[in-house]
């Protein structure tokens, strides 16, 4: 791992805390995580795959909590997360000889991509509405596809994982959310498994990390139960936007370079 300095390792801790927040209500800790990474000089690769070190931490701990005031059935949910869980480790194996400029140079576009889908739909609510695919189907196809993305990029994907719950299975934004945590879970473990294989992981600042996304996940999974997810709306999609545009600023990102300016 590179030599960091204390001040930028509290950073990264902070960040941690605040992405387990987040991640624990609305999805997306990782659009916080891997791009404070990034700019703390961690290369892309190793980006992606020391976060599926800490992204555990916060994914089950606020499965526990949901799952603890009766929100998630977590034993009927298995056969999903062990789906993810292939889906990730196939995602890691893509990533792993994707170039690790092309990942630098993905994510900020990510990053406005899913501010602006969040921003454009203000009708997501707690509501469960008519369902779209039966579970079966859903477990076959939405699951697979997230959990790969999971695996090759990883920001974002609780949010994904959490609006196929709203849009495809017609669950209410609470609920889709606690469904959600065992499935980033799964997919966050089978990446995991193929970035340790590969020995590109950071183990030492990802554990660190780690215990901030367990403290930020906690909190964020009691305050969601309690009705506060509309609040993160708006917070993620001004971390997305926020964050963007702090990568793209930097004149050594690979865009800029390519472009010349």
């Amino acid at each position: 791992m590179h030599d960091l300095a204390p001040q930028i390792l509290m950073l990264l801790f902070l960040a941690a805390i605040l992405a387990g927040f987040i991640d624990s209500i609305a999805g997306g800790g990782g659009l916080i995580t891997i791009p404070a990474m990034l700019l703390a000089g961690i290369p892309p690769l190793e980006s992606l795959a020391t976060n599926k070190v800490q992204g555990p931490f916060g994914a089950a701990s606020a499965t526990i909590a949901y799952a603890r005031r009766g929100h998630v059935d977590l034993k009927a949910q298995l056969p999903m997360a062990a789906i993810a869980f292939v889906g990730g480790g196939i995602g890691a194996l893509i990533a792993s000889h994707v170039p690790g400029h092309y990942l630098g140079a993905a994510i900020p576009f990510l990053l406005i991509g899913i501010a602006l889908f969040f921003a454009l739909k203000p009708n997501l609510s707690d509501v469960d509405r008519a369902q779209r695919m039966t579970p079966a189907l859903f477990s076959v196809i939405a699951v697979p596809l997230v959990a790969l993305y999971d695996g090759v990029f990883g920001p974002g994907a609780g949010s994904f994982y959490m609006l196929s719950f709203v849009l495809l299975a017609g669950f209410g934004m609470l609920k889709a959310t606690a469904h959600t945590k065992l499935l980033n879970l799964g997919s966050n473990l089978g990446s995991l498994a193929v970035f340790a294989v590969n020995g590109v992981i950071f183990w030492k600042l990802g554990l660190m990390m780690g215990v901030g996304q367990l403290i930020g996940a906690q909190i964020g999974s009691r305050l969601a139960m309690h009705g506060g997810a509309k609040i993160i709306k708006p917070l993620l999609v001004l971390s997305c936007i926020a964050m963007a545009a702090k990568l793209l600023s930097d004149p050594a990102h690979p865009i800029r370079l390519w472009l010349g300016i």
